[in-house]
This record gives C-alpha cells, sequence and structure tokens, in this order.
C-alpha cells in the first residue's frame, strides 16, 4: 500500500475535453521550492497504474501527476482515439502548465518520466514545445512500434485515408510486457486497460517518432533513455539514434539486458527505478541546465545542416529527382496558378502565401487545375494554412483580453505581406477601436494588401512600406502597437543579428504590458527538396536555416517577452507562440 494520499480529479485541455488526473502529495514535507514527478502511462494504459513507478522512484517530497490520455482509463473518448497525435502531444502541454499554475511549482522544478508510447508523446513536446523543465527519463520510447506483418504500415496509412476513425486492437499480450507474473495478472484483469488504438493515432505515433528521433539534436533538456534488450514491441535502434543525437549535456543510455518492453513494470524494476532517481537528484542537484542559442546561427546544430544544404550536397538519387521536378514544374507546371506565381514573385512571398492561403487549385487547360492542386496541399503548405488559423486564434485572444481591459486596440505586423489574415481580422473587429498596421518591404505586397483591404470593405487598417530589420523605421511611425505580429518573416532568413534588429526595433515602440505573436518553424520535411528546386524572392534558391523552438522563444525572450501559449500543426513544421510584454 501507497503512503501516499491520492486526488482524482480532472483538468479541461485545450480545446476543452475534461481529462481525469491523479495527484499524489509528497510522503514528507514538501521541500522549498515545491518539486514534482509527472508521469505519462503507456499506450493502451491509464494514470492508476503509475502509483507503483512513484513509489519505486522514491522521491518522498515531490508531488506527483498523471492523468488518463484522451480516450484511455476514465477520461473520454473513443478507446485509444484522438483527432491527431499532435491533439496528444497538445494535451501534455496543457496538463504540465495546468499543474505548474494550480500547484505553485515552476517549470523547472519539474522532471518527467514516461514509458513506451507515453516517451514518444514526451519527446515529441519537448522537442516542439521546448519546455523549460528540469529533466525527462525515457523507458523504452516506442519510436518505431514492430509491425511483423510485411506492409503493415503502409496498409495502416491507406486505411487511414479512406475510412476516420478506423481502429486496430493491438496483439501486445501481458507475457511480452514482463516477466513478472503479479503485474501480468493485473495487466490482464484491469477493466481499463484497451487493446484498441485508432490507426490514426498508429501512423501519427510513428510519425513523430522518426522526425523526433531524426531531429534529437533539437534537444537539449538532461534525458535518460532506457533500452529494455528482449524488447518484442519496439525497435531499439531508433532509441540509440535517438539518444546520439541529442544536444543535452547530460544524458544516459542504459541498456537493460533481458528485459522486456515494460520495462517500469518488470521483475527487477528496480534497477531502473534507482537509476532514474540518481538522476533525478544529479540534475535537481545541480544548476538548471542552459544553453545560449542568440548564436545558433554562426555555430551549432542548425547551421551545420544549413550550410550543408548551401553547397548542395546530395546524393545523386536525389540530385535526379530535383533535376526532374525543375524540368516539370518549369513546363507543365506552368498551367498551374501557383508555380507561375512562384517563378514571378518567388515561392517565398507575400503574393505566392496569398495563394496557397486561398486554397483554390487554380490553372489552365483542367491539367494545371490539377497540378496545382497537389501543389497547395503539399504538407509544407496545409502547414502554412494550419499557422495561419492558429494566428487568428492567438489575436483573437490577444484582441479579446485588451477589449476586457478597455484598451484600444493596435496591431502591428513587420511583415505582413498582403496580410489577408491581418485584414479579414480588422474587418471582424470593425465596430471596436481596433486598427492594424501592415508593414512589408515589397510594394507589390503593399499595394496587395490596399487591394485586399478596398475588396474586404477595411477601414480601419494602414499600409507602409518599410523594411523590418531596420530599427529607424519604427521610431519614425506615428502608429504605437500593443500586438506586435513577427508571421513568417524570420523564417526566410538565417541570421540573428537581423531579427535581433527587428526585435528590438518593433518592441521599442510595443506598449507595456501588451502581446507578442511569433511564429517559428523548428522543422520542415522538404528543407532539401525546397533549397534545390524553388527560387525564393530574390531569384535564388531558396535555402532556410531552420530555427529550433527554444532559439526562438531565446530571441523574443532577450527583450522581454514570456510566452504561456504555442500551437504547432499536425505535421509538426510551423508554431505560432503567444506572450505577454513587460518593457525592460
Amino acid at each position: 500500500m501507497s503512503k501516499r494520499a491520492e486526488k482524482i480529479s480532472s483538468f479541461k485541455t485545450f480545446d476543452n475535453v475534461d481529462l481525469v488526473y491523479r495527484a499524489w502529495e509528497p510522503e514528507t514535507t514538501p521541500s522549498t521550492p515545491k518539486k514534482a514527478l509527472i508521469m505519462i502511462h503507456r499506450g493502451h494504459e491509464h494514470s492508476g497504474r503509475l502509483i507503483d513507478l512513484v513509489d519505486g522512484i522514491k522521491q518522498p517530497e515531490f508531488y506527483a501527476f498523471g492523468y488518463d490520455s484522451r480516450g484511455h482509463g476514465k477520461s473520454p473518448g473513443p478507446r485509444g482515439y484522438a483527432p491527431t497525435f499532435a491533439h496528444i502531444v497538445k494535451d501534455l502541454d496543457t496538463f504540465v502548465n495546468f499543474i505548474s499554475k494550480t500547484y505553485g511549482i515552476e517549470m523547472e522544478n519539474i522532471f518527467l518520466v514516461a514509458n513506451s508510447v507515453g516517451a514518444v508523446v514526451c519527446s515529441t513536446w519537448v522537442h516542439d514545445y521546448a519546455p523549460k523543465i528540469r529533466g525527462m527519463a525515457l523507458a523504452a520510447p516506442a519510436f518505431e512500434v514492430k509491425l511483423y506483418v510485411p506492409g503493415a504500415m503502409a496498409g495502416s496509412r491507406f486505411l487511414n485515408a479512406v475510412k476516420h476513425p478506423a481502429f486496430i486492437s493491438s496483439y501486445v499480450k501481458s507475457k511480452f510486457l514482463t516477466h513478472d507474473p503479479e503485474e501480468q495478472k493485473k495487466y490482464d484483469s484491469d477493466p481499463l486497460i484497451t487493446p484498441e488504438i485508432a490507426v490514426n493515432i498508429l501512423v501519427g505515433l510513428y510519425d513523430a517518432g522518426m522526425r523526433v528521433v531524426n531531429d534529437s539534436g533539437a534537444i537539449h533538456t538532461p534525458t535518460i533513455v532506457f533500452s529494455a534488450g528482449s524488447d518484442w514491441v519496439v525497435s531499439n535502434a531508433p532509441q540509440k539514434k535517438f539518444f546520439d543525437g541529442l544536444s543535452s549535456k547530460k544524458k544516459e543510455f542504459v541498456t537493460l539486458d533481458g528485459f522486456y518492453h515494460g520495462v517500469l513494470y518488470e521483475k527487477d524494476k528496480k534497477i531502473p527505478f534507482d537509476r532514474i532517481h540518481k538522476f533525478i537528484n544529479e540534475v535537481f542537484a545541480a544548476p538548471m541546465e542552459s544553453v545560449d542559442l542568440v548564436k545558433a546561427d554562426k555555430e551549432g546544430y542548425t547551421y551545420n545542416e544549413y550550410e550543408t544544404m548551401k553547397k548542395g550536397e546530395v546524393s545523386l538519387m536525389n540530385k535526379i529527382s530535383y533535376m526532374f521536378q525543375v524540368m516539370s514544374m518549369k513546363t507543365l507546371g506552368n498551367l498551374s496558378e501557383g508555380i507561375r506565381v512562384g517563378y514571378k514573385y518567388g515561392f517565398d512571398s507575400g503574393i505566392s502565401l496569398d495563394h496557397v492561403y486561398k486554397n483554390k487549385a487554380r490553372g489552365w487547360l483542367g491539367l494545371g487545375q490539377i497540378i496545382d492542386y497537389f501543389y497547395i496541399n503539399a504538407v509544407g503548405w496545409k502547414g502554412i494554412r494550419a499557422r495561419r488559423v492558429h494566428i487568428r486564434e492567438a489575436l483573437d485572444f490577444a484582441i479579446q483580453d485588451l477589449i476586457k481591459q478597455g484598451r484600444p486596440v493596435r496591431i502591428m505586423d513587420i511583415g505582413s505581406g498582403p496580410g489577408r489574415y491581418l485584414l479579414e481580422t480588422a474587418k471582424k473587429y470593425e465596430k471596436n477601436d481596433v486598427k492594424v498596421l501592415l508593414r512589408d518591404y515589397s510594394i507589390d505586397n503593399v499595394n496587395e494588401g490596399k487591394e485586399i483591404a478596398k475588396q474586404l470593405g477595411v477601414s480601419n487598417s494602414e499600409h507602409m512600406q518599410a523594411d523590418a530589420f531596420d530599427k529607424e523605421t519604427y521610431q519614425k511611425q506615428a502608429f504605437r502597437p500593443n500586438i506586435l505580429i513577427a508571421s513568417g518573416l524570420f523564417e526566410l532568413f538565417p541570421s540573428n543579428d537581423l531579427v535581433n534588429n527587428a526585435i528590438e526595433g518593433a518592441a521599442a515602440i510595443l506598449e507595456d504590458k501588451g502581446y507578442v505573436v511569433y511564429t517559428g518553424q523548428p522543422w520542415h520535411p522538404q528543407l532539401e527538396m525546397i533549397a534545390h528546386t524553388l527560387p525564393n524572392r530574390e531569384g535564388e534558391m531558396w535555402v532556410m536555416r531552420r530555427r529550433t523552438q527554444k532559439e526562438m522563444d531565446q530571441l523574443f525572450a532577450r527583450i522581454g517577452a514570456k510566452k504561456f501559449d504555442m500551437k504547432i500543426d499536425e505535421w509538426g513544421i510551423f508554431t505560432v507562440a503567444t506572450a505577454t510584454y513587460d518593457k525592460k
């Protein structure tokens, strides 16, 4: 019997779904400052099975928490289902922030422990959201599930495309999870454990796992990884690849010989428990691990990737593929409106993006419309449209909060392009004291923005041709914002010196207690392809340097922006962060 008092309650996640969570009070007087373990259960399971982990890790002065993922345990929803895998990751983000605020526990005093599917959720969250947690322990992370049946993943993708939701039952039995007969009985007799998993989640799990494994260099969080030596459920190689790529200064990889997949429920579970206990003590005894990424444009992980792409170093097969793509785009591709506009103005131009935002295939001779349909539905462009939805949500929150405060709302986008989404927002709030300023370097974008404003009947907008990276231009304007937007701009420029100029110049005229909304591109599956096939607005090949979310957050934190919310598309490409601003 555990010595800890358990409280079962619920919290509202980001889309207003009530998820059940458990809180275990410290066994002894809580330390000051408060510290917490947050546990994430495996796939098919629930938080009621986490108390043994809490007791086994033996941190008696820590609070401990776990929740039932949507579609699991006592939480609502079809068993094993979520709209996307990204929903599950965002649920974790919501929960950790809820715990931090509700219990008064700083993020830097929170440590996560996760097993199997939960470990993929955890590592994806740390990769995408860059939370300032103390560290994480990942037990047998399910980066690549062993499906055994040839073509099973391809079949799952097809099934997901033609039927949603679709479900399959897991082949995993308790005897494949642990050698411990008692743990096998507990697993088999637990009515809240369900074998079902939605096909879209299985596919999303695989895609997120591979993305995080291949991009683990973006992670700086202290991490200990456990790999089960006799794992029948997941592959071990991706776990080691993930670990090797980590940029974390403190990291450990532990192979548990003879262990089955249920590492934290095995006969010898005391071995990983003791290692986690030791790891936690070490990271809390040391200063919070930090890294300065303001100079990431001159050295390090994304800088090296960028320099490699600039040199054009690709495999022979990819080189042939890219040459074929360019030839196709310059011939038949020109029947597509989107491709034609991209070649004329640059594929990264505001006018090109405006075509993508409209999301309506256009072209000539019928074939052009078909080509355009596939063009505007490339994963990067789908991510761009998701980003626009997230920006609107962030803007709505900031605008409505300022209105409630009785403050006039003044919104400035420092590199707006034509700014259709902002003009539509201005129209939506035209009965309130809301005004917007659209700044852009390109006169074509400025004129296009004016035309869109005229079409929409927007009377509360101003349009200005100005260089976002020139600090002096901000001081010369009369418009003084309390909502600052930097959307889709910094992704086009590798230099952080330029970005700092823009941020500092804009922040100098931003009202105190205002808001900052900024976007990022921490990952993109088509970076290399874009760099070899698409010209930018300058007529050069469009080579982009990614900025990890941690880097983006640090760049804005320098001027007093404190991020409190973040959204990301289901493919993990584009982020939208909302921050409060306190003048320094």
